[in-house]
This record gives C-alpha cells, sequence and structure tokens, in this order.
C-alpha cells in the first residue's frame, strides 16, 4: 500500500474528528498585496511579459545601479496574510475550532480579516503590517512594512488578554501555534515569559500541541536564532513541540547548529530533520521542501514527494498551508507519514486554487493524485 492510500484511509477514518479540536494561533497579521513584476509592457492590463525568473528580475536591478529604473508591480489581489492568519484560515476550513491573537487592525478589525473574524475567535494586539508579494514561477520576493510588530510584547498580550484569560485560552488548547519568530522582533520575550511564567500556572492538557515556524531567519544573527531554538526546546516540558521549517530556513537552523550542509534529496532531507530534532530533544521536526516534506519524530524519519505544480496560482501562503495540514493531521491522531501525506495536499490543493481546502476536498485530492 502507497502512502496515499495509507493518508486517505487514515484521513476518512478521521473524518469529522477535527471539530472537537481547539487551536490557539498568534501573534502576527499581515495585509498582503500580491503582484507580479513586469518585465515588458504591450499595453494596457495584462497586456505585458512578467519576467521569466526571479535571476531575470535581480538582473534588472543590479543593472540600475549607480542609474535608476522603474518596474511596475501589476496587482493581483489584496488578501488576509501572515503566517498565522493564513494557517488560521487553513485549520478553519479544514474544521478546527480557532482563536486568534495577533495584529489585525488599531480599534476595529482590518476589512481583510473580517471573515477570519466572522469564523473564529480573535483578539487584536495592534495594527497589521503589510507585504507586497512580488510571485514568480520560482518563487517570491516578500517586501515588508512590519513596524506595527514591534507592540507584540509579553507585556501587551497579557494587558490585552488579561492574566486569567491568557491562561484560560491557553488551558483550552490542543494545539498553540506561535509563528513568524523572524518578523516579531520581541518574540523570543514572549517564548520566554510563556515558559518562565504562564505556562507553569497553567493547567495541563493531554496531548498537547505546541508548533513553531520561524519564517525565513536569514536577517537574525545566529546567536539570536540559536537562543530562540533552546527557548522553544523548553516548550517540550508543557507538551509535544514540533518545529516546521521550509527547505531554505531548515538549511539556516542545521548551519546554526553546527552540522555541516546535506543534500537536498530524500535522504538528506531526512537526516537534517533527525539531526535537528535530536540536537533540540523535539519531539517532532518537519522539514518541506516545494517538491516533497520530511519529518523526523523519537521514534523514525518519514518522508513523501509532494504534488508539485510547475505554474501555480498562487505561491504566498503555500508553507502556512502545509503547516496547517500537518498539525490538523497531528491534532486527529494520524500516522507522521500520513500527517506529512496531508500537509501537501492541503499546500498542494491552496496553490492550484487559491483556496483553503476542507476536510472531503482533501480527501478528494488524494483519491484523484496520480
Amino acid at each position: 500500500m502507497d502512502f496515499k492510500t495509507r493518508t486517505l484511509q487514515e484521513l476518512r477514518a478521521a473524518r469529522g474528528m477535527l471539530a472537537s479540536r481547539r487551536t490557539l494561533l498568534g501573534f502576527d497579521g499581515f495585509v498582503d498585496t500580491i503582484v507580479t513584476p513586469v518585465a515588458l509592457r504591450a499595453s494596457q492590463g495584462e497586456n505585458f511579459t512578467p519576467f521569466a525568473g526571479i535571476a531575470e528580475f535581480g538582473q534588472r536591478i543590479v543593472g540600475a545601479a549607480g542609474k535608476s529604473t522603474n518596474i511596475e508591480l501589476y496587482p493581483r489581489m489584496d488578501k488576509l496574510g501572515g503566517n498565522g492568519p493564513i494557517m488560521a484560515n487553513a485549520l478553519l476550513a479544514q474544521g478546527a475550532r480557532v482563536t486568534y491573537v495577533g495584529a489585525l487592525g488599531e480599534g476595529t478589525v482590518h476589512p481583510v480579516f473580517a471573515d477570519l473574524a466572522q469564523h473564529a475567535e480573535v483578539i487584536s494586539l495592534c495594527a497589521p503590517a503589510h507585504t507586497v508579494a512580488a510571485e514568480f514561477n520560482d518563487g517570491k520576493i516578500m517586501l515588508g512594512l512590519m513596524r506595527s510588530l514591534d507592540e507584540i510584547t509579553p507585556e501587551k498580550i497579557s494587558a490585552v488578554l488579561g492574566a486569567d484569560g491568557y491562561r484560560d485560552a491557553l488551558a483550552r488548547s490542543d494545539l498553540v501555534a506561535l509563528v513568524n519568530w523572524t518578523m516579531i522582533p520581541n518574540l523570543t520575550a514572549v517564548f520566554t515569559d510563556l515558559v518562565e511564567r504562564v505556562l507553569p500556572q497553567t493547567p495541563v492538557r493531554p496531548g498537547r500541541l505546541f508548533f513553531f515556524d520561524l519564517c525565513d531567519p536569514e536577517k537574525r544573527s545566529r546567536a539570536d536564532l540559536a537562543y530562540a531554538l533552546a527557548t522553544i526546546a523548553k516548550f517540550e516540558q508543557f507538551g509535544r513541540v514540533t518545529l516546521g521549517l521550509n527547505l531554505k530556513e531548515a538549511q539556516q537552523v542545521h548551519a546554526t547548529l553546527g552540522f555541516a550542509p546535506l543534500t537536498e534529496a530524500e535522504e538528506g532531507l531526512r537526516q537534517m530533520a533527525a539531526d535537528i530534532r535530536q540536537h533540540l530533544d523535539l519531539t517532532t521536526v518537519v522539514v518541506h521542501p516545494k517538491e516533497s516534506a520530511a519529518c523526523a519524530t523519537r521514534d523514525a524519519t518519514h518522508w513523501v514527494p509532494g504534488p508539485y505544480v510547475a505554474q501555480p496560482l498562487i505561491t504566498t501562503g503555500a508553507g502556512d498551508h502545509f503547516n496547517a495540514g500537518f498539525t490538523a493531521g497531528q491534532l486527529i491522531g494520524l500516522s507522521p507519514e500520513s500527517c506529512l501525506g496531508v500537509g501537501v495536499c492541503t499546500s498542494g490543493h491552496y496553490v492550484r486554487t487559491a483556496r483553503s481546502p476542507s476536510h472531503g476536498d482533501l480527501e478528494t485530492f488524494l483519491a484523484n493524485w496520480q
């Protein structure tokens, strides 16, 4: 039996279970403007040639050194953004109960988060950040305005939720997902506050999961990254910890922990996940490049291919959808391999349709995956 059949069987057997699972996510929030950079315009509207890829786009920029250049960004859509809100929406689509705490609006919730606010319990800490996401066939470049995220501190979270409210939100959650460490300067302080002050006073919930996503830590120093990773490891005393990493993030973490580079093939991905997991003594580490996904648990390593598509409809948010699928699988007790399968299918469905899949959509996707 191949992994797709096993994943489909496990997913069908767990149908409806996610509705009883509570999740708490935080703390970012972005308004994303998705754009296509224009290489050559013929006339108005969409009558233009986009850049072939990031390299060609980069050459245009490098060629402007000492001069100047004008690059048109053709708008595709404004949408809810941020690792946390996108992951929250994807979990809602699959049937989970969601509480979201983050940068959703100053005073009132920003309109892009209106649908999230309608289906989840939401608590805003500050104004959202803004990202212009330039998408290419071979990746994306995210240009962010993020000053409002400086307001996300342990003190602000406690003040908005209240001491009892903070502990209550944690106490009733089966999954606590804390994401976008890179772009929230004070998030390590939030982690420290949780493990030293808040969680020791919070009732234990059997089987509680913690999930962390760093979000491209290249702009943070190795010392900052190493300290954050060590702090994340301390959450193991309060539940089972999963660290989710895309390929670039995994390579950065792997190097920061002192390991030599590995191949990007299946064997290297498995070993990278295992090295990181063992070094930090976490329950699970996941590595998910575009074409596949691997994870390491305390018992074994696992790998699955992904339903890669050469020309996706959207790529911004694909990793957050993978994270939602993987953690949804964990919440309903799927095997690690099937969690990977649900992760790659959640992402695969999203990049093809620009829509977060339901549980039924995932079953259909798996049944028709060739």
